[in-house]
This record gives structure tokens, sequence and C-alpha cells, in this order.
């Protein structure tokens, strides 16, 4: 007797499969683009969270490693202070920091969650800035507080520390790519506020 065979279709994240069957040809489009390769595209999001506090408290640092974990998927690296500062009380090799870089299916997870959950979780939140493109067309959002994550319970979110979001974008200018997250659904401020 034969079996039947069941195909599993992979998951694939809502955005990523957007961006593929629709807005690639969008932007096109909308761009006057000669080549399906020249359209703006996401490659990476790296997370960042300075804490040059953590040398004197070591669980800033434990704390800010376990909440990035649960809030990636991935376990940060630590960075390290390249020279020695003396007003700062920095030495060289000091661990000052952590950073994770997101790429493929958890990047786009990542935006999604960020983008529907955790930006309208912010007080008085009128949409992010659109000054923060620097000249290449990558996008930094930072955050003061990592509570507003919905992983994270409210022991998990003392001591407070910031994070820093960044889309590093491969677009010819930074409109294309402001384009691209507005795509996305990124909610830009208004002009006028």
């Amino acid at each position: 007797m034969a079996s039947k065979q069941q195909t599993i279709t992979p998951y694939q994240p809502r955005l990523s499969k957007l961006y593929k069957d629709q807005l690639k040809k969008e932007l096109q489009s909308e761009l006057n683009l000669s080549n399906i390769n020249q359209v703006p595209l996401l490659e990476k999001i790296v997370i960042n969270s300075g804490l040059g506090k953590a040398k004197d408290d070591k669980k800033l640092m434990e704390t800010a490693e376990n909440t990035i974990t649960k809030i990636t998927g991935q376990k940060p690296i630590q960075t390290t202070s390249k020279k020695s500062i003396a007003s700062f009380k920095l030495r060289e090799g000091n661990k000052i920091g952590l950073k994770v870089t997101l790429r493929g299916d958890y990047m786009y997870e990542f935006m999604d969650r960020l983008i529907t959950i955790v930006l309208p979780r912010l007080r008085d939140f009128h949409g992010v800035s659109n000054r923060a493109f620097d000249k290449q067309g990558n996008y930094a959002l930072g955050l003061t507080d990592q509570s507003v994550f919905p992983e994270l319970s409210f022991e998990e979110t003392s001591p407070a520390h910031g994070l820093q979001v960044i889309f590093v974008i491969r677009a010819r200018k930074k409109e294309d790519a402001q384009l691209l997250l507005s795509k996305f659904g990124m909610p830009f401020a208004k002009e006028n506020q």
C-alpha cells in the first residue's frame, strides 16, 4: 500500500513574502528603474545597546544580555572599548555594549513585530523621525526603554537600558530607502510636526 507524501511548505515571514510578491515590482515602477536588482533592499538589522555603566554594575550587562536575547532570538556579542579615555574612566578592552545582527527571516520577523506591536506601544508616539537617514540610506531608530517589547516581563526590564535599531538598506539615495520602509509600514512623522 503506497503512502501519500505530504508536502510541507516552508514558513516565510509576512513582510518577506510581501516584498518578494508585491513591493519589488511596485518600487521598480515608482522609481522608474530598468533593472529589478536596482530596487532598494533591506540587507540586515543591527541592534546595539551601549552600556558604559556596566563596568561599575555587572547586573546591568546580564540584564541587557537577557533582554536582547529574548527580543531578537539571538545571543548578543559583547563590544569592547578600542582605546582608553581617562575622562570617562574607560580602559582599553572594557566591555561597554552588546550587539546583534539579524538577517533573513529573523530580520523580517523582528521588523514586523517592531512596526506592528512595539512602536504603537510607545508613549506619546506620533511617528518616527524621517531625518534619521544617513547618506547611504541606512536608518537609525533609538528606543530609550526596552520595556515596550511584549516578550519581556516587568522584572526583566529593570534596570532600564536603551536600544538602537539600525536598518541597513541597499539603495541609491535616502529617499528610495525611506520609500521602502514606508511601504513596509514604518510610521514616519508628518513633516509639519
